[in-house]
């Protein structure tokens, strides 16, 4: 009897085995892929565009079979809300307990700085898009962390191009947070030639700008030559409403970078306003932007914007390096096939940085143009900055 029961014991103990090791070979054969990013919270516009551009980039990459090697790959969304501390806990769920292989965002640099130790303790691939203060490629970084999103030297580089004049004199507007510090920073590390007057810091969720105008306008005024204030600014709030201020009477103008169609429909009281920008649809011309542009068309009927081609860029990243590996998704074989390598996108070809796997990519210099077919001011190029004309520091310590 007992013997019996012993045996059965054990028939049992081998059901359980198989039954524990089936999903797991059956895991096996899936690519899993946590996005993490702003699906509400106050960057929730463009948490939805790098969404909709991850999406649309796997599936033009893999050709529509979402399949790289025979895999499938599976995403898995997550809502961070905006909140680095939900961030954090939900990028370690999905490393512990989704078993993702690794991860893409996300959109705010708060909760991207907030992530990035998880990566590294986990030992996983965090890809940041769009995500762009500097020091998440800075001092915050560690190897595990790679970045397809411009971060805030080439956003500040490539718009000092277009204002670094000799007898300029600058002031700048932006969020006190770790994207608007980080840009002025850059910004002003950039300039070579203009003065700068000011630095002017609001908080995130300002939508009365009178006080900060008053202030920039006071630093401005009696400069003699040309005055410019530089707007760097993200998510609610139109900081462009200064413009009513009546900044012409002291010949102030305003520059700043591209941004989603909506919030540049404040660029059509700007014609000739010239900055830099990271995307924009009408701009590059390549088979990647094409096919993007068309899908957006058909599917939404409108044109892609600017965080939907960073969304598409990381796609194209993460399966070129998964095909570079043959579809395997051991951590260092991913960092190896990363680190250097050059992938197709809407803006053109993009290269990992080896040393801190920073995306070098081309920035568009921009003059606005009011045309009556389009609710936004439309940026027309003036220049393509490769980023070979872009002296982006490397500031991590490692």
């Amino acid at each position: 009897m007992q013997r019996r029961h012993l045996v059965a014991l054990a028939a049992l103990a081998i059901v359980g085995a198989s039954a524990l090791t089936a999903p797991a070979w059956a895991q096996s054969n899936e690519i899993k892929i946590a996005h993490i990013y702003s699906k509400t919270g106050p960057l929730e516009a463009y948490g939805k565009q790098t969404q909709t551009g991850f999406m649309m980039g796997l599936d033009y990459a893999t050709g529509g079979t979402m399949t790289v090697n025979g895999k499938k790959i599976v995403v898995i969304e997550k809502d961070d809300q905006g909140k680095p501390d939900l961030g954090k806990s939900l990028l370690a769920a999905a490393y512990a307990d989704d078993k993702a292989a690794l991860a893409v965002g996300p959109t705010s640099s708060g909760v991207a700085l907030a992530m990035l130790p998880v990566a590294e303790e986990y030992k996983k691939i965090l890809l940041v898009e769009p995500a762009v203060a500097d020091s998440i490629t800075g001092d915050k970084w560690n190897k595990y962390i790679f970045r397809t999103g411009r971060n805030s030297s080439q956003d500040a580089i490539s718009n000092a191009v277009a204002v670094d004049k000799a007898g300029v004199t600058v002031a700048t507007l932006a969020q006190d947070n770790a994207f608007g510090r980080d840009g002025v920073k850059a910004f002003k590390d950039a300039l070579k030639k203009a003065k700068l007057a000011h630095e002017e810091y609001l908080p995130p969720a300002t939508t009365d700008f009178t006080a900060g105008a008053q202030r920039l306008i006071d630093k401005l005024k009696d400069q003699p030559g040309r005055k410019i204030i530089w707007i760097v600014w993200a998510g609610a709030g139109n900081p462009f409403k200064i413009v009513d201020l009546d900044l012409k009477r002291y010949n102030i103008e305003i520059a700043t970078g591209g941004n989603i169609l909506p919030a540049m429909a404040a660029y059509k009281s700007l014609p000739g306003m010239e900055g830099a920008a990271y995307y924009y649809f009408g701009i590059p011309k390549n088979p990647v932007n094409e096919a993007m542009v068309s899908m957006h068309y058909k599917e939404f009927k409108t044109p892609p914007d600017f965080f939907t081609a960073g969304g598409f860029s990381a796609a194209m990243a993460v399966v070129t390096a998964l095909k570079k590996t043959g579809g395997d998704t051991n951590t260092n074989k991913l960092i190896s096939a990363m680190e250097g390598m050059s992938f197709d996108t809407p803006k053109g070809k993009m290269t990992f940085r080896k040393e801190d796997h920073q995306a070098m990519q081309s920035m568009y210099h921009f003059k606005i143009k009011v045309d009556p077919a389009f609710a936004w001011g439309v940026p027309e190029l003036v220049h393509e900055i490769k980023p070979e004309e872009m002296d982006i520091p490397i500031r991590n310590k490692r």
